[in-house]
């Protein structure tokens, strides 16, 4: 391949590798509540226990936040459980934006099978409270409300 062609190679190539990873980057419109969000935070669903928590970790790398953690029950008889993976897309001062995936799995609920939601979800701080709470609460499973919390540090 001559220069002159391994030059517009790798240029189309930086082009659409850069576009690709700005697409990704998140949208940060409050730096405040980024650096907030970084790190590791209590996780819950009040099906699996209020006062036994979880575990969800933001981490960020070039300019994208991924957030990813589980909660289990308490005891080894236990199987019920909430997780989290994914994006976040936006950051504002109350509130994110994710996408990704967030799986439950409560004996009670959905005949005790996973319930698995795919998509687009917003976290958000109301009033006075010290935690993210997930706005599309209805199970899609199950007729029942999921409050799925992550807490501030």
């Amino acid at each position: 391949m001559s220069m002159k062609k391994k030059f517009v190679f790798l240029s189309i190539l930086f082009v659409l590798t850069s576009g690709a990873l700005a697409q990704d980057r998140t949208s940060i419109n409050d730096r405040s509540a980024a650096r907030m969000l970084l790190g590791r935070h209590k996780l819950s669903l009040q099906w699996v226990s209020w006062d036994y928590f979880g575990v969800v970790t933001v981490t960020k790398r070039r300019g994208a936040y991924s957030i990813r953690g589980e909660q289990k029950g308490r005891g080894q008889q236990s199987t019920d459980f909430v997780k989290i993976d994914g994006t976040i897309a936006s950051i504002d001062a109350k509130e994110f934006a994710f996408r990704g995936k967030i799986v439950t799995k409560v004996s009670h609920i959905n005949g005790g099978k996973p319930c698995t939601r795919d998509g687009d979800f917003t976290f958000k701080i109301t009033g006075k409270r010290r935690y993210w709470r997930l706005q599309q609460m209805d199970n899609p499973c199950d007729p029942v409300t999921d409050y799925v919390d992550i807490y501030l540090k």
